[in-house]
């Protein structure tokens, strides 16, 4: 259990550090490199499976890929763009905020479920799953939506 309460604890400090950054990065504008970019790092959290302690079923990875696209239309719909100064800006939405809370507390509450009868390594590797699956459409969502804007802003000038 003090593994659970540590990788919680853990967990909900990557949060709040991403939102922040989330915030922070509505103040500069997008490119294509900073969409595509957190995908890849996020990726090589996959070298856990290596590890036989962290792996899942095929039926638990089929569990977490869905609720991580689940998940992924929440932050697709609230992640907008806008034109400002001939740049591309993220927009920040309250709502946005509210969301990731949200599916941060999910995550707690599913965890502490789980956790009574899946251990610990394999429960890390489902979320871990959850949160590839989820941030992966979410940051192709944004690709394309950045290059249509991309795309108007050009044929403006």
């Amino acid at each position: 259990m003090a593994s659970v309460i540590i990788s919680t604890c853990i967990a909900v400090f990557m949060g709040v550090f991403f939102m922040v950054l989330r915030m922070k990065a509505a103040t500069k504008p997008v490119s294509p490199k900073k969409i595509i970019l957190p995908p890849f790092f996020m990726s090589t959290g996959a070298l856990m499976f290596v590890f036989p302690y962290f792996r899942i079923t095929g039926q638990e990875i089929l569990e977490a890929a869905i609720a991580g696209i689940l998940f992924s239309f929440l932050l697709i719909k609230t992640t907008k763009f806008e034109i400002k100064d001939q740049d591309i800006y993220l927009i920040n939405s309250k709502a946005f905020v509210y969301i990731l809370f949200g599916l941060l507390a999910i995550r707690i509450v599913a965890k502490f479920i789980l956790s009574s009868s899946i251990d610990v390594g394999p429960l890390g590797g489902m979320f871990w799953m959850l949160a590839f699956c989820m941030i992966v459409p979410w940051r192709i969502s944004m690709y394309f939506n950045y290059k249509k804007l991309a795309k108007k802003l050009s044929t403006v000038h």
